[in-house]
């Protein structure tokens, strides 16, 4: 067996179903008068950021968050004394009337976690760094001198396991991916597996003394090592017949405004939609009361999922839903085999009379030199339906209309149509270069996908009306798969106009779900107008959506298009200003596309919570920053008003700096 795959007689169905909206059923835990599981609905947390040690600030914050909808509340506890300090924080909130049930989050420290275990309701362990210390080391051990080390872990931790258990405290076993300690880091890589097993070692321990009341989570930056880990661990708790445990869902350092928001909801979403997690936490560096609206919006889309129209099952994923392998697919024009993800911008609304109308999808008309100009979310192509535009568009720019109006245009060459799948069968001319068909999965049935089987200028545009669309959507891909077609296709998803934050959310689960399985070869995110608006207002909505898809692709992995920060949402151990230190770094470095920044509050979210990113910026102390060149500390102790100025600095030393305005991407036609 891989370490990778699921057993044979699991065919790799890691949820209880790939088709239909169920709810994993999980063992109910308790965490003080609100329990968690799938008896239960999915819950809502967050975590304060003020000085565990300010005792006031902190009461204050958890009133902000639970007027915002936590339902739990974490406190970081790095030491003794703020696990003491957790007893005057829950008193205050007993005397003016709140009982949320308090978390206390741990590092580094059993002896905090056995103090905070006897005062509030649950507890958070870090498995990777609960009972090591991370050196980053590579170590080459025996089976003798591992099971030696798992022995030197259980005692650590039996003793947080005895008081958990005599005073009714709840356990959540936390791995996170850029944490995982040196000794598995050594034996299992730096894999979803690595995560499942580090959480899987305590978790045995647990059981071994019949203590059950835990949840468990798997967080990581990266969206696909997230998913991919969720999935292994619930398959392998079946696997070894462990009990099934709630769920924690959280993407680690999001980030902030609408790349944080898509980011939790490829990742979280994602897990959603297959029915797995019973609590979440969205992570922004932003104020924590923030975090909680955001989860509502993304659990409240389950509330009502089923029934659902009929999807039709399957009995074993024909694709490794524990490793990403993007979907193999024949290129045709710009689109699929080794092209990244396109952009489509839907104008099919709009009447495009000037050139400036190009503006809210990237494109800029320069009156001197003369000549277009694309920035980095240039969109790749644009559906102008009915009403094709009027003037002569940018090389970078591909433009499709619908097939009659294709058929009156006297320029079949450079413009591109799209046909229903009737249209399709009964065309008497089609461009010999692309053409796009638009279709369900209703549409494009078996017939008619042998009929395309062999075609070389046909793109997919697949849409679904089904309340339950990304496992509808998913569901045509894997009969692609099994068929072994690999006609490119285009992902189309309609939304309500006045969504509000929740487009952002429900179009990053929707498609970013479809991304993180290797599907998709492209984006067509289109406006649903529910009243009219003006020509300015649907150009400020282009914007918006083009801003979105391109978002989405990157938080899913598959296409980088800006600076990508790894900044954590900030709690009680952070030693500097998040909002303003990623604000300001952000302003210097925005410009520097594909570049990923770690911006970590404190060494516990340091170079292993940074994973994959290039450059971090750590605080290690009051006024002191460490920046790093991958996870290697390259200066220490740079005070905070010349730690920006070092890492441009160190940016440049590597030769990766661009001043704003010359990046190369910025093109003229």
């Amino acid at each position: 067996m891989s370490i990778l795959t699921a057993p044979d007689n699991k065919l790799n169905i890691y949820c209880p179903s790939l088709t239909e909206y169920k709810r994993r059923e999980t063992i109910t835990i308790k965490i003080g008068d609100i329990p968690m599981g799938s008896d239960y609905p999915i819950r809502v947390q967050s975590m304060t950021t003020v000085d565990t040690m300010d005792t006031q600030g902190s009461i204050e914050e958890v009133i902000r968050m639970v007027d915002s909808g936590c339902e739990y509340v974490r406190i970081t506890a790095p030491s003794v004394k703020e696990a003491q300090n957790l007893e005057n924080i829950r008193k205050g909130l007993h005397q003016i009337g709140i009982f949320i049930p308090l978390i206390a989050d741990i590092h580094f420290t059993p002896n905090a976690a056995e103090l905070a275990a006897r005062i509030v309701e649950k507890v958070r362990i870090n498995p990777g760094n609960y009972a090591d210390r991370k050196r980053f080391e590579v170590i080459d051990y025996t089976d003798s001198s591992y099971a030696a080390e798992l022995e030197r872990i259980r005692e650590k931790f039996i003793p947080l396991i005895k008081i958990c258990k005599e005073y009714g405290t709840a356990m959540r076993i936390g791995t996170n991916h850029g944490s995982l300690s040196d000794r598995i880091l050594s034996r299992y890589g730096d894999t979803p597996l690595g995560m499942v097993e580090s959480a899987l070692e305590f978790l045995r321990i647990c059981e071994e003394f019949n203590y059950f009341n835990i949840a468990l989570s798997m967080k990581s930056s990266n969206t696909q090592v997230m998913v991919e880990a969720y999935r292994l661990l619930v398959q392998r708790l079946d696997e070894e017949g462990l009990k099934p445990y709630p769920l924690h869902l959280g993407v680690t350092e999001a980030g902030e405004a609408e790349d944080g928001r898509i980011k939790s909801a490829v990742g979280i979403g994602t897990l959603l939609e297959d029915g797995l997690g019973d609590t979440v936490r969205v992570s922004l560096t932003e104020a924590p009361e923030k975090e909680a609206p955001v989860a509502r919006a993304l659990v409240e889309r389950y509330t009502h999922r089923a029934p659902h129209e009929h999807i039709e099952a399957i009995e074993a994923c024909p694709i490794n839903p524990f490793q990403y392998t993007r979907r193999e697919t024949s290129e045709v024009f710009n689109i699929g085999g080794l092209n990244v993800p396109r952009v489509i911008a839907d104008y099919s609304d709009l009447t495009v009379e000037q050139y400036d109308d190009l503006k809210s999808i990237g494109h800029f008309f320069l009156p001197v030199p003369d000549k277009w100009a694309m920035n980095d979310q240039g969109a790749d192509f644009i559906y102008s339906g009915s009403k094709a535009i009027p003037f002569m568009l940018p090389n970078g720019l591909k433009e499709i209309l619908d097939y009659q109006q294709w058929l009156e245009h006297h320029d079949r060459t450079n413009k591109f149509p799209v046909m229903m799948v009737h249209e399709y069968y009964s065309a008497a001319e089609t461009s010999s270069q692309l053409n796009f068909i638009k279709g369900n999965i209703h549409q494009f049935d078996i017939p008619f996908l042998e009929k395309i089987r062999e075609e070389k200028n046909i793109v997919l545009l697949l849409h679904s009306e089904n309340h339950h669309a990304m496992p509808e959507m998913r569901r045509f891909f894997y009969r692609l798969v099994e068929m072994k077609i690999k006609t490119p296709v285009i992902t189309q998803r309609t939304y309500e106009t006045d969504l509000g934050d929740s487009l952002t959310l429900y179009s990053a689960t929707d498609i970013g779900g479809l991304l993180v399985d290797g599907f998709g070869d492209g984006i067509l995110l289109s406006p649903d107008f529910q009243y009219p608006i003006s020509h300015k207002e649907k150009l400020t909505l282009a914007t918006t959506y083009n801003s979105i898809a391109f978002g989405i692709l990157q938080a899913a992995r598959t296409r980088m298009s800006k600076t990508e920060y790894i900044s954590c949402p900030s709690c009680g151990r952070t030693l500097f200003d998040l909002q303003e230190t990623t604000a300001m770094i952000r302003k210097y470095t925005e410009h520097l596309k594909g570049l990923k920044i770690g911006i970590m509050g404190c060494i516990v979210n340091g170079p292993g919570e940074m994973a994959d990113a290039d450059y971090g910026y750590v605080g290690m102390g009051k006024d002191k920053i460490a920046l790093y060149r991958g996870q290697e500390v390259v200066k220490r102790s740079v005070t905070a008003a010349k730690a920006v100025d070092e890492l441009i600095e160190l940016i440049k030393e590597d030769g990766r700096w661009i001043d704003p305005g010359q990046d190369e991407t910025f093109n003229l036609s």
